[in-house]
């Protein structure tokens, strides 16, 4: 009975979304335009919101959906309709739903080359486009091995939550990227205008309280305004150490899918728990990264707590930092948190 109940569910919510948006790909369809392009737009409303219900009406019953021909009906996939609508983009690079919409998928997609330069484009035809501001930002960070939001990024952040100061993810991100500079008054203050905007209670709500309180804890410890200025936020972020990663030509075919590359630094005598760590794509290697205080775990336990640490790095292929049989190690052994030289690392032996 509850299959029966979920299948006439999903099948009503389908024709009433069929309604609306049918109707627009047949004009679509009659102006020139692919059908990849709408048919992009299909799978967003209709694969995703249903989930089985819409897999259950594709396999099994794809004529419930009244007024859909057959050519309209056929499937295809979500590469087959990205692929049109990049076409279409070439012949009509004015369409500005088109590149929302394909800035959009491939954000979804974790694709953020491709998502950024969609944005890119949204921005050249609608420069105050306080959305495609928030993408570009966030899918930059993305591509970068160090995910820092500063350059163009936060330009563009400042401008969308200035055109609409109710953006939760512009402001969520803009407070993530004072944190990173280690403006975490500014971090705070932030968060808080985003604060009134979440349900109370609500697991986001209760996350961006937690990290509101882990700036205030860091900001008791830098004088009022020190983030505003480069040298201030290098005091704001306290020690620091330039590290720089390479693999081993030998171990390159060990890389699989999914894998994450952490470099870290601990304390040379006392706990495992890492003083900084970062992630990134093992596919960018070799890469560059700085570990500085303001990638600390705790307040209290960061490079800047200790004179000497051990610096390393691991590929994991389940994700997780906790070491695994078959993960690729390197380090540098044991430095000082004072260098001022970069912290050079070969990826060469296998956990």
């Amino acid at each position: 009975m509850k299959t029966v109940f979920v299948i006439a569910a999903a099948v009503m919510v389908a024709v009433a979304l069929a309604t609306l948006l049918l109707p627009l790909l047949r004009q679509g369809r009659r102006s020139g335009r692919p059908r990849g392009v709408f048919a992009v737009a299909l799978l967003i409303a209709l694969v995703l919101p249903l989930g089985t219900g819409a897999l259950y009406l594709l396999v099994g019953t794809p004529a419930a959906l009244n007024g859909v021909t057959a050519a309209a009906a056929a499937p295809i996939s979500m590469q087959q309709a990205l692929t049109e609508l990049r076409a279409h983009l070439k012949q009509q690079p004015d369409d500005l739903q088109g590149w929302m919409l394909l800035a959009q998928t491939s954000s979804m997609l974790r694709q953020p080359a491709e998502a950024r330069g969609a944005f890119d484009q949204v921005l050249r035809l609608a420069p105050n486009n306080a959305e495609a501001m928030v993408g570009w930002a966030e899918n930059d960070s993305m591509m970068r091995s160090d995910h820092l939001i500063e350059g163009r990024a936060l330009e563009l952040l400042k401008r969308a939550v200035q055109l609409h100061p109710d953006s939760q993810r512009g402001l969520w991100l803009l407070g993530i990227s004072d944190f990173q500079r280690g403006a975490y008054r500014e971090a705070a203050a932030t968060w808080r205008l985003l604060q009134p905007q979440l349900e109370p209670g609500s697991n986001v709500a209760k996350a961006v309280a937690e990290q509101i309180a882990v700036a205030d804890a860091r900001a008791g410890g830098a004088p009022a305004g020190a983030s505003s200025s480069p040298a201030a936020t290098s005091a704001a972020q306290g020690a620091s150490l330039q590290v720089q990663v390479a693999l081993a030509p030998a171990l390159k075919d060990k890389l699989a899918p999914g894998d994450a590359l952490f470099v870290y630094a601990r304390a040379e005598n006392g706990p495992p728990m890492p003083l900084a760590v970062a992630k990134l794509d093992p596919a960018r290697l070799p890469a560059t990264v700085t570990l500085n205080d303001a990638m600390a775990m705790t307040p209290a336990y960061r490079l800047s707590s200790v004179e000497r640490v051990f610096v390393g790095a691991r590929i994991s292929h389940s994700g997780q930092p906790v070491a695994q049989p078959g993960d690729l190690e390197g380090d540098a052994g044991v430095v000082a948190v004072d260098r001022k030289t970069p912290v050079k690392i070969s990826i060469d032996k296998v956990h």
